[in-house]
């Protein structure tokens, strides 16, 4: 009877966190700092989840002099290690604790992954399209993509980025400026220049 019970229950249950061993085990934090933030985790969302829409609110908080949306999207999706569409407390613990206790490596390969828009391996810029519906330049280890998955990984983060920051740029910088900032990275990070940049290339021009 009491398991008939007990299965009755379950459904209303929105998330249960990961038991406190467990998150113990997974990061870097002590058993004080995960119940500080699952406080605030629960304070802010207190179904337990947290969807792409209440994130981005929260993060654009941060930044009222620019719009935030885009970069809190690029965000979101990093901390989502499950790729299920929300963020549960242990997505969050586990991401910040990369974040702020990682080794280098652990950091740069979160980094990475935030570049990495598309998740196919890759950080990738802006490719054009020819006037044949080909791919001008296009250099991609997976050259028969089609045309409307062009990947732009890193010119719609650089984007998002400017447009987070907003007024706060010094002096005010124009529209290409984000391409700019791309070019710069590639010409510094495309190491075998086949115009994209993998991992390896990633990590070792940092670790410079």
């Amino acid at each position: 009877a009491d398991s008939g019970d007990d299965d009755v229950e379950l459904p209303t249950i929105r998330h249960q966190p990961e038991g406190l061993e467990q998150l113990l085990a997974q990061t870097k934090f002590t058993k004080t700092e995960l119940q500080s933030l699952y406080r605030g985790f629960k304070n802010e969302c207190p179904s337990g989840l947290v969807d792409e829409e209440t994130f981005i609110l929260i993060y654009s908080r941060f930044f009222p002099q620019g719009d935030a949306s885009s970069y809190a999207h690029f965000l979101f999706d990093a901390f989502d290690a499950d790729r299920n569409g929300a963020l549960c407390f242990q997505d969050f613990a586990v991401g910040l604790s990369v974040l702020l206790r990682g080794t280098e490596q652990q950091k740069l390969k979160w980094t990475f992954d935030l570049y990495d828009v598309n998740k196919d391996g890759y950080i990738t810029k802006e490719v054009t399209l020819g006037d044949t519906g080909g791919l001008a330049g296009w250099e991609h280890p997976d050259r028969d993509l089609p045309a409307p998955c062009v990947p732009q990984d890193m010119l719609e983060i650089m984007k998002s980025i400017y447009a987070m920051m907003g007024r706060c740029t010094e002096p005010a910088l124009g529209a290409s400026a984000p391409a700019q900032h791309v070019e710069l990275f590639f010409q510094k990070m495309d190491r075998n220049g086949d115009g994209v940049v993998t991992f390896e290339e990633f990590l070792a021009t940092c670790q410079e």
